[in-house]
């Protein structure tokens, strides 16, 4: 029986990630490969219709926050982990992006045991898919 070799985890990585998506670059030997993970993450669910509810039904027709909270908290961390599992042949980790999900993504990582391949957590505003690769690129350089 022939033991299978696994992949050396060497390569370098930046995923640059919003509540929206994540762009992740990873830079290999014969250059870079691209990936984009959407998220289905609805950021405020809201009330339907164009007139606020009215009745003694409201409460029913409208989830309570702590359950809106609840849903959101299970749809970010479902969202986390497919990053999480597309990353998982890169060794070293730049993160970045405009709002919170990059410190959130962090926090993922640290609780699955992996945030030690993180190297930096940076700001960065909306970016062309050039100026992501070109920053991963400059980071990494």
């Amino acid at each position: 029986m022939t033991k299978a070799t696994p992949i050396p985890k060497s390569q370098n990585a930046g995923v640059w990630i919003d509540h929206r998506k994540a762009q992740i670059v990873g830079l290999t030997a014969d250059g870079e490969t691209i990936r984009v993970i959407l998220s289905n993450v609805q950021q405020h669910p809201e009330r339907g219709g164009d007139s606020p509810m009215k009745g003694p039904y409201e409460a029913q027709q409208v989830p309570a926050d702590d359950r809106r909270q609840r849903a959101l908290t299970g749809e970010l961390n479902a969202y986390y982990d497919a990053v999480i599992v597309a990353l998982r042949d890169y060794e070293r980790l730049l993160i970045f992006g405009p709002g919170e999900a990059k410190g959130q993504l962090h926090a993922r990582l640290t609780e699955t045991r992996q945030g030690s391949r993180v190297a930096a957590i940076e700001t960065a505003d909306q970016m062309t898919d050039r100026q992501i690769v070109a920053k991963v690129r400059a980071y990494w350089g």
